[in-house]
């Protein structure tokens, strides 16, 4: 049983640092082309009225949540956030995809050159994986709390 329990608490961490690394990188190459960033965003259907003000929240949130991944005491919440993030950064894409006439392109890097179905997919897999970790996270709390009662 403790095997398990050391399982599932080494899955839940290496998703949270996939997770906390994903973040810092999107936030790096946004912030790297800050200017192409912004520009886009503007062009989008759905976020041209918010442009301004999603292009600075968006990378701020991106590397607050990527460093309360690594804390464990706010490892939680950050989950918490970074599911919703990714679950609204999916929804955009399939909104997109399906019901915008311009599909416009604000990713850089490695993932521009995804298309929008491959970064569908891409997000996809990255909510299922941070749910794996929600879901995963009250067993190492647990044996936090267990090994402080025992000390």
């Amino acid at each position: 049983m403790n095997q398990i329990k050391n399982i599932r608490n080494t899955l839940m961490i290496t998703i949270c640092y996939l997770t906390a690394l994903l973040f810092i990188y999107a936030a790096t190459s946004k912030g790297l082309d800050y200017e192409n960033f912004s520009i886009q965003l503007g062009q989008s259907p759905l976020l041209s009225a918010f442009a301004s003000w999603v292009s600075v929240t968006v990378p701020l949130a991106e590397i607050a949540l990527a460093l309360g991944l690594f804390i464990p005491r706010l490892r939680f919440v950050s989950l918490l956030g970074s599911f919703t993030l990714m679950v609204m950064f999916t929804a955009y894409i399939y909104i997109i995809l399906n019901y915008s006439a311009f599909v416009p392109c604000s990713c850089g890097g490695v993932l521009e050159k995804l298309t929008w179905n491959q970064h569908l997919i891409f997000n996809l897999i990255f909510v299922v994986l941070i749910g794996i970790a929600i879901i995963f996270i009250p067993i190492q709390n647990t044996k936090i709390i267990t090994n402080k009662k025992q000390s």
